[in-house]
């Protein structure tokens, strides 16, 4: 028995153990084991496989979806919005959106400045070769570089959480302005895995406290067509329960095998595999090296498990890629990352040898949402958001 494992940058005594279906193991916080080795997210994927089976089943519920789209989108330009980045997950899904399911599709992308430029053809390849109209919704640069600096300060996994943010808030604040009900974006838990809670806490609320606390730039004001960085309760309230705007993943419902969509998309629309998962956005890289340095974070054991459980992935040949650093954390673009936010690398040292925390350290409105579950449970039933959403904020915690 090893002395403990690090979780989330902090040493726990608790053994060293790993999943005998997934390569999760104890460095995710909130993971347990049943008595055959098998961890808790095994049991949550196949809970949410009989939710969203991608069988016959599957295909009449989304096609029930889609029949809702359609009327809904009557005598207007465009019936949804795709949320797109150039990455192979949210390409397939305007394909598919377009091809399939005979949508007539807005594609939407937030840019922040760390676009990927091989994303970035991609997105200008499929949505040409589609007859798709792109519109780029670019933060303010100021705004953007002041926030990932003051997710730094937070001493924070959650590096990301202006991107996550904008993207939902471009997505949405569109939808609003074009007077659409549906959002349609490339998501699915049977190749992205499940992550915990504290690796995934996506709230504007939180990105709003923590900018208040670190950040040098104030953030514009919400504006229902134009939400900026603004997606906390009160927004996702406003445009759910007052415009009636609905999300969803049609990727839950399709047998999306990741090898035979890049072959499509390569194919039909010249595109190029960024180098990899998240690599659309080139911010990744130092996430990546942060996350492995500080955290004791993989995300690949998410991603990897879940390809396995779907019988996309070798879990022999999982092992051994994550023994090594991933591909992803490259020291040019970390430079690259640091010089563009024009941040030392002394003070980016600096900030790593701060304490690590977690969302919990800051005002998030979590401990709020713990005490209404079962009014969030119910208003996922009624079909607000989906039931997964309800999943993932409290069946993912330690």
């Amino acid at each position: 028995m090893s002395e403990g494992v690090i979780v989330n940058g902090i040493l726990k005594k608790i053994p060293y153990r790993r999943c005998v279906r997934c390569i999760s193991d104890t460095t995710c916080p909130g993971i347990t084991f049943d008595n055959n080795g098998v961890c808790n997210f095994c049991h949550l994927h196949d809970k949410w496989c009989r939710m969203y089976p991608n069988d016959e089943r599957g295909q009449q519920i989304w096609n029930n979806t889609l029949k809702k789209i359609k009327r809904d989108g009557r005598g207007k330009k465009y019936d949804c919005i795709v949320g797109i980045s150039g990455g192979r997950d949210s390409s397939y899904v305007l394909h598919l959106a377009v091809t399939k399911y005979q949508l007539r599709p807005l594609a939407v992308h937030f840019n922040d400045g760390f676009d990927n430029p091989v994303a970035g053809e991609n997105m200008v390849n499929i949505t040409r070769k589609l007859g798709v109209d792109l519109r780029t919704i670019t933060s303010d640069w100021r705004e953007a570089k002041d926030l990932k600096i003051s997710f730094l300060k937070a001493s924070v996994p959650d590096l990301n959480q202006g991107t996550d943010v904008g993207i939902a808030a471009a997505c949405y604040g569109v939808a609003c302005k074009e007077g659409l009900k549906h959002i349609i974006y490339g998501q699915s838990f049977r190749t992205e895995g499940i992550k915990p809670i504290s690796w995934a806490y996506m709230v504007g609320d939180y990105l709003n406290d923590v900018q208040n606390k670190f950040g040098t730039v104030k953030l514009r004001p919400w504006k229902p067509e134009d939400p900026n960085y603004h997606f906390g309760w009160k927004q996702l309230f406003y445009y759910s329960f007052i415009k009636g705007i609905r999300a969803y993943s049609p990727l839950y419902y399709e047998k999306y095998i990741r090898r035979e969509a890049e072959e499509i998309l390569k194919r039909e629309y010249n595109w190029v595999y960024p180098g990899a998962h998240y690599y659309d956005d080139l911010y990744w890289s130092l996430i990546t090296y942060v996350h492995r340095v500080k955290f004791n974070i993989d995300f690949r054991l998410n991603a990897y498990s879940a390809l396995i459980r779907d019988g996309q992935m070798d879990r022999d040949w999982a092992l051994e890629a994550v023994k090594k650093p991933y591909v992803m954390e490259d020291p040019r673009i970390i430079d690259l990352c640091l010089k563009r936010l024009a941040v030392s690398r002394e003070d980016f040292e600096a900030w790593l040898r701060l304490p690590p925390k977690t969302f919990r350290d800051y005002n998030t409105g979590y401990s709020l949402m713990w005490r209404l579950r079962p009014l969030i449970k119910l208003i996922s039933k009624l079909g607000f958001f989906p039931e997964i959403v309800y999943d993932k904020y409290f069946l993912c915690g330690e």
